[in-house]
């Protein structure tokens, strides 16, 4: 596979990772979850700029031929309201993963060096995002209200502070 197929490939990738942190995004009540869930969302964005202009300058006058449907369908899952919360970030999660080693696969396919090190940046990212999503899915194993509340505060009658 040649760059400019990589670089379509991966804009695709990050074109569907913030369909599903902007579909996850609508099924939380959750505040500070879905502050979590823009945030991922806008990474994802940033990426497929970076991609872009990264595709711009190392094939000026060439079109980014990116691919209509995802290059890695999620089997068995699908983005709709029936499917359960916790599926969905797993989902996220699968395909963080995915990105990191298609972003290292692509880097070794790369001889461009700044390219090399935008993939490079890119994988190292896609796994930041992972643990990101790892620890919200031990919080919804832990709590399943956990996204479905408006305020979610654990223990908040455990404990008291104070004289």
């Amino acid at each position: 596979m040649k760059a400019p197929e990589i670089l379509a490939m991966a804009v695709r990738a990050e074109m569907d990772a913030a369909d599903i942190y902007n579909h996850l995004r609508g099924r939380v009540k959750n505040e500070v979850l879905i502050q979590k869930l823009q945030f991922l969302a806008n990474e994802e964005v940033r990426h497929k700029a970076i991609l872009e202009r990264l595709f711009r300058d190392k094939f000026p006058g060439q079109t980014l031929a990116v691919p209509t449907k995802p290059v890695r369908p999620a089997k068995g899952v699908s983005l709709d309201d029936a499917t359960p919360v916790a599926d969905l970030f797993k989902l996220a999660m699968g395909k963080e993963k995915e990105a990191e080693e298609f972003y290292k696969g692509a880097k070794a396919v790369v001889e461009d060096p700044v390219g090399r090190k935008i993939l490079d940046y890119l994988s190292r990212v896609e796994r930041s995002h992972y643990y990101i999503l790892k620890s919200e899915i031990d919080l919804l194993d832990r709590f399943p209200e956990y996204f479905d509340a408006d305020e979610f505060h654990v223990g908040q009658d455990l404990f008291h502070i104070g004289a």
